[in-house]
């Protein structure tokens, strides 16, 4: 049985949560591997829309083990909020595996995060402020402070005075706030240990054994492809890797053990935060996409930036990733116009450039080359099978799939779990 990775293939806000939904009732682990409570997950299920924003998805799926792996950073205090609403609504959370490795977000990062965003002013990233950079930035100086640290109270409390030694100087000196106190950020974190001691495993571990057991692992990339610290649209990107190569260091599990690798296109483009986005529109229709897409960001709630297809960007995924599969969402927010329009390619200096440029710069300058392809204006959200799309609608989604360069497996005609056409199995 197939071990898959599943993420996003744009900037984010694919619909990744829908696509680990659909699959989470044939699949025994579902496993985030990066990111935080920044990336936000929107399930429906029935009449029942969850809001998911450090859980996996397949907490969802009764017969389904979620993981948060060691290379996710947690907030203690996020997550014990997020099971108990999941609690709440009927939702039994208690088969949950939580990294002892996984690294944590303390106030003190959040705190950093946000008085670094106002210092930089007009050059700030966009973050989302929840402390997800600082976390990480503390993991690779090697002054993180790790799940695992919560059941030994001396190292705690030197991990965090030795942390806050340095962030007190910058604190205090540099953005004129007062100096956090170190006691008071142990206490706090001590409180969170026994709530989440249950769920506490060497996740690692656990997840070779089911694979090599022949169970069926999914691993569920934050955010998207172009936000991805090393090939994203630098600087302008998340502090982790959610490209696939991000699934096996963030949980243990190396890379011959993977069978596929899917993307999850957007049958358009969004983006939330700053940095270059080619096909950006600022007209109505941007507007429209925007209202008929429902695009505002899971879990910052910002209206997320929206422009037409990219096939630029899906090549580049592909690459990037060693995609084998698409998962296109959203198709059904496209209904309604006489053409669309896809860019194929860009102009930089005047030069026609298929490939996405190495140079930020030149990204930052590139203009879209668009091809125009017919829409339609019939209803597809009952769509169950390829051949119920329009015509014109089917050559779009073929369009795509050739301008991208990995098959089209399924694609997602509206919200709900059953709104999906499946092409081909993801678990063949």
């Amino acid at each position: 049985m197939p071990a898959l990775v599943l993420l996003g293939a744009q900037w984010g806000d694919e619909g990744k949560g829908k696509a680990t939904d659909l699959l989470g009732g044939s699949v025994d682990y579902v496993v985030r591997y990066q990111g935080g409570n920044n990336a936000g997950h929107t399930v429906v299920v029935g009449d029942q829309k969850y809001a998911l924003h450090l859980l996996p998805s397949g907490i969802l799926s009764p017969g389904c083990t979620p993981v948060i792996g060691n290379g996710v950073v947690v907030d203690p205090a996020v997550l014990l909020s997020e099971l108990s609403g999941l609690n709440e609504r009927g939702v039994d959370t208690s088969k949950l595996l939580l990294s002892g490795n996984a690294h944590l977000i303390t106030p003190y990062h959040t705190t950093v995060d946000k008085v670094t965003e106002r210092f930089l002013g007009k050059r700030k990233i966009g973050t989302t402020g929840r402390g997800i950079g600082p976390t990480y930035a503390d993991k690779i100086n090697r002054v993180g402070i790790r799940v695992q640290d919560l059941y030994d109270e001396s190292i705690l409390t030197q991990k965090v005075e030795a942390a806050l030694d340095f962030k007190n100087q910058i604190l205090a000196k540099l953005y004129n706030r007062r100096a956090i106190d170190a006691a008071q950020i142990v206490d706090e974190l001590l409180g969170y240990a026994e709530q989440i001691k249950p769920f506490v495993a060497d996740t690692t571990l656990i997840l070779n054994n089911a694979i090599d057991d022949g169970k069926v692992v999914l691993f569920e990339g934050g955010q998207g492809t172009l936000l991805d610290v090393d090939h994203g649209t630098y600087p302008f990107v998340t502090s982790s890797n959610p490209t696939a190569g991000g699934a096996c260091t963030g949980t243990g599990v190396g890379p011959t053990k993977i069978n596929r690798v899917i993307g999850i296109l957007k049958a358009y483009t969004t983006r939330v935060g700053a940095g270059p986005f080619p096909t950006e529109l600022f007209d109505k229709d941007g507007e429209a996409l925007r209202t008929i897409g429902g695009e505002r960001g899971v879990t910052t709630g910002r209206d997320r930036r929206c422009g037409w297809f990219d096939a630029v960007i899906a090549r580049y995924a592909t690459r990037v990733n060693g995609l084998t599969d698409f998962f296109l969402t959203k198709l059904d927010v496209l209904t309604g116009w006489e053409q669309i329009p896809v860019c194929v390619a860009y102009e930089i200096d005047g030069k026609r450039v298929e490939e996405l440029p190495y140079s930020q710069t030149d990204f930052h300058h590139a203009k879209p080359v668009y091809e125009m392809l017919p829409g339609w204006s019939e209803d597809i959200s009952k769509a169950k099978t390829f051949s119920d799309l329009p015509k014109n609608a089917q050559a779009y989604v073929k369009a795509l799939e050739e301008m991208s360069g990995a098959p089209i497996s399924a694609i997602g005609v509206g919200p709900g779990r059953d709104e999906t056409i499946e092409i081909n199995s993801f678990l063949s």
